[in-house]
C-alpha cells in the first residue's frame, strides 16, 4: 500500500474492493410505456424507481450514497433511473400512476403494481434494501 493510499484511506482488502466494484444495473426510464412494464414486473419482484435531478447537489450526494448500499445480495434488484430534467413528463406520470407526490431525489418501491414504499432526500440512504428482496 502506498503512502497516498494510507493517507487517503484506500484499502487493499478484497472485501473492500469487491464492494466498491459492485455497480447497480441501472435501467434507464425514458419512455412512459415502461411504466406498464414496471407494473407487470412488480407482480413477481420489487421494482425500484430512482428519480434524480442531475443539477441538484443533494440529489447527486444521495445517489452516490444509495449506490453504496448495494451488496452482492442486492445485485439482482431491478432499479430504474429517471432523469427528472430530461423526462419531467414521465416523472409526472409516475406520480399519477403510483399516487406519490413528486420529490427530488426520490425512491419508489413498486410491488404488485402499487408503490409500497417511497422516500426522498437523505431518507433514501437509510433504506433497508433486504426487506424488498
Amino acid at each position: 500500500m502506498s503512502i497516498f493510499n494510507k493517507i487517503f484511506g484506500e484499502s487493499s482488502s478484497s472485501e473492500s474492493s469487491s464492494k466498491s466494484n459492485l455497480k447497480i444495473n441501472w435501467i434507464p426510464l425514458n419512455d412512459v410505456s415502461q411504466l406498464k412494464e414496471i407494473k407487470e414486473e412488480s407482480k413477481t419482484t420489487s421494482v425500484f424507481i430512482f428519480k434524480h435531478s442531475t443539477r441538484c447537489g443533494i440529489s447527486s450526494m444521495v445517489i452516490k450514497r444509495f449506490e453504496k448500499l448495494f451488496t452482492e445480495e442486492h445485485e439482482h434488484l431491478k432499479v430504474y433511473y429517471l432523469d427528472l430534467l430530461n423526462y419531467r413528463n414521465i416523472s409526472d406520470e409516475v406520480g399519477y400512476t403510483f399516487q406519490v407526490m413528486h420529490q427530488s431525489p426520490q425512491l419508489l418501491v413498486i410491488k404488485n403494481e402499487i408503490s409500497v414504499f417511497d422516500a426522498s432526500h437523505y431518507d433514501i440512504t437509510n433504506i433497508n434494501l433486504a426487506r424488498f428482496i
